[in-house]
């Protein structure tokens, strides 16, 4: 038999086509999860639960790749449901283009941080009044707080952010 034969003979057997089924659909699910598309499915045994009090709830993870709908960039902008936001108030390290070792570093950091602060329940998007509603780069500015807390005071208090200023922090002095 020829190659091509054998080839077209295998994807015959029942265990072939399910294994492939299998792969395609793990490949799907991988990439749904990658771009946080899965933040949103509730059915999920670890995902958050919006309250009376926090509206919102979704599982966060690290951006990685093109597709960006529900995760963590840095540790001041997010994407939620598909929109990028910047919380209002504070500025935290470069990931993207650090100046130094340690805004890289600490850039990481306030990156995991936000991230677990966001999973670790449901929470308030808000704009505060006396901000513009975007940023100079289009992101939505609001306020993350859970139980009437800031999420961002959280960061600053850490020091993994900055209040915000126009000049920005730098984080390359020591």
């Amino acid at each position: 038999r020829s190659k091509a034969a054998l080839f077209i003979s295998t994807w015959d057997h029942p265990l072939a086509a399910a294994q492939l089924g299998a792969f395609l659909i793990a490949l799907v699910l991988n990439q749904a999860w990658r771009s946080g598309i899965t933040a949103h499915w509730t059915f999920l045994p670890w995902a958050p639960q919006a309250n009376s009090v926090d509206k919102e709830a979704a599982w966060f993870t690290i951006c990685s790749g093109p597709v960006r709908f529900t995760c963590v960039i840095d540790g001041d902008t997010i994407w939620y449901r598909g929109e990028k936001v910047r919380l209002a108030g504070i500025d935290a390290p470069e990931v993207t283009q650090p100046q130094c070792d340690r805004e890289a570093e600490l850039g990481e950091r306030a990156t995991v941080k936000l991230r677990d602060l966001l999973n670790e329940g449901p929470f308030t998007l808000e704009r505060r009044w006396m901000d513009p509603h975007r940023d100079a780069y289009d992101r939505s500015l609001l306020t993350i707080s859970r139980d009437g807390k800031l999420l961002g005071d959280e960061m600053v208090r850490l020091g993994l952010a900055h209040r915000y200023r126009a000049a920005g922090p730098h984080w390359c002095d020591p």
